[in-house]
């Protein structure tokens, strides 16, 4: 009972007269400057503290409300320094509540038992009948996920993380929930073995039962009206809001749900955001948007993925039940009235339009539009790397990262060419000429895992993975020896050379976070030996690598320059640098310009159509212009151009600087 003293008879008798009750006046400690003018009509029972109650606070209509208790009934409850209790229709029970709190006209806030407050709760992603099992917690993150729901072939790793989950489950634990400091809960109903961060808004809920709303000053919580949500985990920055219903679900920091979207044993990272569909066992890592009632996302694995109106996919063969399950990798996204059917995996970056009825494996042949054609499922290789909405999508998602947070959980790499997708391409290079060598140059359509591809897009996809992997190894020499002076080759081969060994082999994609395999194999042996034996060091250790990409993406990047161009780097000569120089300008201006023209598209005649409705076609063009503006003087289409001046004058500065060296 440090700082607080127990209360006075005077202060009794004066609660009395305000028709306050207690079932032990003895168990009722207060602050030392506690002044009981600010409590009435309150009943208290079992164990509590009260801080002091002497400051007004301003509601953003400009009403003053003043700190202290009324009408209001607790048990088992401390109460912080000016926070505002009244109109408490049921009880308070078994709660530290914070300072700087409002809370009022609501049903009943609660702690029944020893509550981990929805830590550990398994949540069955990908696969609806089990077997893939995530136990949330507050400090899970996208990658911690993935490995676990995906690698459960290493059942020593999987074992190990599911002990390490539920120690920390065991140390949050108490039989005493948690309101933080300046949180507001007005006009709800009821609330369940809920922790509740700082700064947390909390508004017009219907019930809360089981979880963990990790707000801060940094990035607070919303909680709107009409919210149904048991066995959860709500991250800082989350909006979760207008009818949501949420069953054993983790909410990622920045993620917004609302509109009335349901959701149950899914998993929600950093930026999603789900509004007015649906979501069933879904692993939807960073920046998985969902925008539409008709739109149904169920046992499948996505991130940087934006779902059309009415796509859907199927994991049920009505025979064994609900049992399979889909990926589509990073970036790839489906059109209007999509749908696939599990299980298929989706090479990244690529567009799916239509209804596929055969499963299907395309990841290695990523930036590829999937397009259905009288049940048959077209391929069209590489084809999406010159799209504008694929360049708009990378330029996008970094300024929509709505984390305020300094500590990230999810690790986000945006890049879009990355050892990850470079690799990919290379491979879909040698598939795609391998099927040109064993079907012949002159077939027509060529067979490719359950989809067909045609001549010319075969030939224009080896074109476009070849221009792709140009411009990435080029990028990445010239990054490597800008702003630099050399005054001999020798100088040059001694800054090409690569700071560290790690970065060889093959990179993956966890979920947000591109990384060398080896280092994934590494943190795994970690967990498996308990060497790593925390969430906390597993997190660290994401940290460190995501922190180390640019050193890790060289050395890769170094040994597939004598790969792909059949030269020694450490041997390369001025020429060859040039060679490769002069090759990736080309690749660049020609990758824009390809943009440019892609861009163009959007304001021909036939995008006009509709436009100047009562007029002729000359008011139809100045109606175009007024809405969506002059196609050169477009933002885009103006940083395209800019793009090709500066990426020009980029490689032309190297090639001069490399003119006096021998």
């Amino acid at each position: 009972m440090d700082n607080y003293r127990q209360i006075k008879r005077e202060e009794i008798a004066l609660l009395k007269k305000q028709r306050c009750h207690s079932d032990d006046w003895n168990k009722l400690w207060v602050d030392p400057d506690f002044r009981p003018e600010r409590v009435w009509d309150t009943a208290f029972s079992g164990n509590i503290r009260l801080g002091v109650f002497d400051l007004k606070k301003e509601l953003p209509s400009g009403i003053c409300i003043q700190s202290g208790l009324c009408n209001a009934k607790l048990h088992n409850v401390s109460v912080g320094d000016n926070s505002c209790i009244e109109n408490i229709h049921s009880y308070i029970a078994n709660y530290n509540i914070g300072s700087g709190c409002i809370i009022e006209n609501v049903d009943k806030i609660y702690t029944e038992g020893i509550s981990s407050f929805g830590n550990g709760v398994d949540v069955s992603v990908l696969n609806e009948t089990g077997g893939r099992e995530v136990p949330i917690n507050n400090k899970l993150t996208a990658h911690f996920a993935y490995i676990l729901a995906l690698y459960r072939h290493k059942t020593e790793l999987v074992k190990r993380m599911r002990e390490l989950v539920s120690i920390y489950a065991q140390k949050v634990s108490s039989d005493r929930g948690t309101i933080g400091d300046n949180v507001t809960i007005s006009h709800s109903g009821t609330l369940k073995n809920v922790v509740i961060g700082d700064y947390t808004t909390i508004e017009g809920i219907s019930s809360l039962i089981n979880g963990s709303i990790n707000g801060n000053a940094y990035d607070p919580v919303y909680i709107g009206h009409g919210v149904n949500a048991q066995d959860f985990i709500i991250s800082s920055g989350a909006k979760v809001e207008r009818g949501v219903n949420i069953t054993k679900c983790f909410v990622g920091q920045g993620t917004i749900l609302g509109k009335g979207y349901s959701a149950n044993d899914s998993l929600f990272f950093s930026n999603c955001l789900g509004e007015n569909g649906e979501a069933s066992s879904v692993f939807a890592g960073p920046y998985t948007v969902s925008h539409h009632k008709s739109t149904l996302l169920i046992a499948g694995m996505f991130s940087f993925m934006n779902a059309g109106s009415g796509s859907n996919q199927s994991n049920h063969m009505y025979k064994l039940g609900p049992i399979h399950q889909g990926i589509m990798e990073r970036g790839a996204k489906t059109t209007s009235d999509s749908y696939i059917l599990w299980p298929s995996r989706i090479g990244a970056f690529s567009l799916v339009l239509g209804r596929h009825v055969n499963n299907t494996d395309t990841s290695s042949l990523p930036f590829s539009y999937l397009i259905e054609q009288d049940n048959t499922t077209y391929l069209i290789p590489g084809v999406n790397l010159k799209s504008v909405g694929t360049v708009r999508d990378a330029q996008k998602w970094p300024k929509r990262d709505l984390r305020k947070d300094p500590v990230k959980l999810d690790q986000i790499n945006y890049n879009l060419l990355s050892p990850y997708t470079i690799q990919k391409m290379l491979n879909g290079r040698a598939i795609l000429r391998e099927l040109m060598r064993v079907s012949g140059e002159t077939t027509d359509v060529f067979s490719y895992k359950s989809t067909k591809i045609k001549n010319t897009s075969l030939i224009n996809g080896i074109r476009y993975y070849e221009i792709a992997i140009k411009k990435f190894l080029g990028n990445s020499i010239i990054k490597r020896l800008e702003k630099t002076r050399f005054k001999s080759i020798e100088e040059i081969r001694d800054r090409l050379r690569p700071d560290t060994a790690i970065g060889l082999g093959e990179w993956l994609d966890i979920s947000g976070l591109i990384a060398p395999k080896t280092e994934i194999d590494k943190l795994i042996c970690g967990i498996e030996t308990r060497e790593i034996s925390k969430i906390a060091d597993i997190n660290h250790f994401i940290e460190e690598l995501h922190r180390n990409y640019y050193y890790y993406e060289w050395t890769w990047a170094y040994s597939k320059i004598s790969e792909f161009y059949n030269i020694d780097p450490g041997e390369i000569t001025i020429h060859q640098i040039r060679k490769i120089v002069m090759e990736w300008e080309d690749s660049v201006v020609g990758l824009d310009k390809m943009l440019y023209e892609d861009a163009r598209h959007e304001f021909s005649l036939s995008s006009m159509t509709g436009f100047g409705a009562d007029g002729n076609m000359d008011e139809c063009r100045l109606d175009f212009e007024q809405v969506r503006g002059v196609f050169e003087n477009n933002p885009f289409v103006a940083a395209v151009l800019k793009h090709i001046e500066d990426k020009t004058a980029l490689g032309q500065e190297l090639i001069t600087r490399l003119e006096d060296i021998q």
